[in-house]
């Protein structure tokens, strides 16, 4: 054989192995769960934007709440693949079920800190002297937060389906301010716009705030002071652990830095590896999600465009991520 010969064999062999490679990659697919809130749906679509892009394969957004998210990748039939924004300990309940004893679901090791609290508007705080929870209870302060007229001020808990939702009705309850609060469920785009719509007005409002998060760059807010994390007044029973969690649980004090992380089905290695092995790498800090809810939700845009955007512009850490 000579050289040409030769050197058109090793042409063909590389075209086929390229070929075989791309088929592989082509096989890679994920059922990417999507929560309701924006920090969840901006990392969802950077997910898929870089399983999309980079690895060759296939992403499909499926909505759903955390107990719905889990049990799909308890299943391990690819309805539901990865959760992207596990926060512990809220969902501590899901993770020690699926992660810790059914051993189903894989749970990052590359968290970011997550910060959670209650806030208000910086002009109500400046305006009232509001400058912890407590003075939510003061009648006052609660009748200005009273947009329903029944004689309670709102507090936005959270969105259905939240487990800091649970959390914060039980804080409400063992802070001693259920006399004068009332707390609210809705989803977080109800919130959003009656912050916006307070502050247009002058009036109080006061909702469940954490970091990271687009709310800090969309307005001038302030979080309140709760009385420090301590374990023994902070025990927290969900409803997936028993149906009287409201009785049984003690919340009466602020909670601990949260860490956040993906968390995803362990049938995916078999069925993706190569999608898996991403997700092991995967990492994101606070700043990061910040920037992302911020262009959703303050700037209006599209989570997939944004998602897009960032990947190739920071295309040294996606390599890094995928061992490049």
């Amino acid at each position: 054989m000579n050289l040409v010969q030769k050197s058109s064999v090793a042409l063909a062999l590389t075209a086929a192995l390229g070929t075989v490679s791309g088929t592989a990659l082509a096989d890679e697919s994920v059922a990417i769960g999507v929560p309701s809130w924006t920090g969840a749906q901006a990392i969802a679509n950077v997910l898929k934007a870089v399983v999309e892009t980079r690895i060759g394969g296939t992403a499909e957004l499926v909505p759903g709440n955390n107990a719905t998210i889990f049990q799909a990748m308890d299943q391990g039939k690819g309805d539901i693949d990865v959760h992207p924004d596990v926060w512990l300990p809220n969902q501590e309940s899901f993770t020690k079920q699926y992660v810790d004893e059914a051993g189903t679901v894989t749970l990052s090791s590359n968290p970011y800190e997550g910060n959670q609290g209650f806030c208000v508007t910086k002009a109500f705080a400046e305006a009232n002297d509001i400058t912890d929870i407590a003075d939510l209870g003061r009648p006052e302060v609660a009748e200005l937060m009273d947009s329903d007229g029944n004689g309670k001020g709102e507090l936005w808990i959270g969105a259905p389906g939240w487990a800091s939702a649970n959390v914060n009705e039980v804080k409400v309850r063992d802070y001693g301010l259920l006399d004068f609060i009332e707390p609210i469920r809705a989803e977080e785009a109800v919130k959003t716009a009656r912050i916006k719509d307070a502050i247009a007005k002058d009036e109080g409002y006061a909702f469940y705030c954490y970091e990271p998060h687009a709310v800090w760059f969309m307005f001038d807010v302030v979080m309140l002071e709760e009385p420090a994390n301590d374990p023994e007044k902070y025990v927290m029973v969900q409803p997936s652990d028993s149906a009287d969690w409201y009785e049984e649980s003690m919340v009466a004090s602020k909670d601990a830095l949260k860490d956040v992380q993906i968390a995803w089905s362990n049938s995916l290695a078999d069925r993706s590896p190569a999608i898996a092995e991403f997700f092991a790498n995967f990492a994101l800090d606070a700043s990061d999600v910040s920037s992302f809810a911020f262009e959703i939700s303050g700037n209006g845009r599209d989570p997939g465009e944004v998602a897009l955007e960032w990947v190739e512009a920071n295309s040294d850490r996606v390599d890094g991520w995928l061992g490049l």
